[in-house]
């Protein structure tokens, strides 16, 4: 069974259950450990949800709806990312994971959708009062994507979904070297991923949120297998 990495959150129990419905192990990892130490052992790396990254870690002057950061975890994260990717690790970033990521590897972020983006799309919705599963938008995915691809199966011929939201920052300009793989109908970038890799995907919803109904369980499924996959030629 491959043991999958997750950074630690504060609401990390869907995280932690769509890997092990996925027929994957967990390690919680954290900015106590060394990078090294974090990755010791392990055969994929999930970035979690969180507060904002930090804006002057992609060189911008903070906007002022930019109110939690944690800048010991984005330290931790963006090392470790770097580290991960380095070593052709497979890599699933979620909501703030799609942003650390991209942010590692020289991109920027919208700070604040509501303020910066001329958008009637709701990408913050709160929970509560909403449960966590409740749709806000559709996104519009490419087919020849490994996130088309891995939707596919369910999705069939289509190449839209409905998912969930609780964002007010989002991928600016991406990374060199990844492409998006999906967006919201105001524009608003929704994954990003890195064709050359084995396995990198970041999306901006929660499809962790799912894992009792399964609606994106290929997301975790193709993520642990890739895993899996890397475990058996190490």
């Amino acid at each position: 069974m491959p043991t999958i990495g997750i950074t630690a959150c504060r609401k990390i129990e869907d995280y932690r259950q769509a890997i092990l419905h996925s027929v994957g192990d967990v390690r919680i990892v954290d900015h106590s450990l060394p990078v090294e130490a974090a990755l010791e052992g392990l055969d994929g790396l999930m970035l979690t949800g969180g507060d904002d990254v930090a804006p002057v870690r992609y060189g911008e002057q903070k906007h002022s709806a930019v109110v939690e950061v944690q800048p010991e975890r984005d330290d931790f994260e963006i090392a470790l990312v770097k580290e991960a990717r380095s070593r052709d690790l497979p890599i699933l970033a979620i909501c703030r994971g799609i942003q650390v990521m991209n942010v590692a590897f020289g991109g920027t972020l919208v700070q604040d959708i509501p303020s910066q983006v001329n958008s009637g799309v709701e990408h913050r919705l709160e929970v509560p009062p909403h449960p966590s599963v409740a749709f806000a938008h559709e996104i519009w995915f490419e087919k020849d994507s490994l996130l088309g691809r891995l939707l596919g199966e369910r999705l069939a011929e289509a190449d839209s979904c409905e998912v969930n939201s609780r964002h007010h920052q989002a991928v600016k300009e991406v990374a060199a070297g990844f492409r998006v793989s999906a967006t919201a109908p105001d524009g608003v970038i929704e994954a990003i991923e890195d064709p050359s890799a084995r396995f990198c995907l970041g999306v901006q919803w929660h499809p962790e949120n799912f894992f009792r109904t399964g609606e994106f369980r290929p997301l975790f499924e193709g993520f642990v297998e890739a895993a899996r996959t890397r475990g058996k030629r190490k």
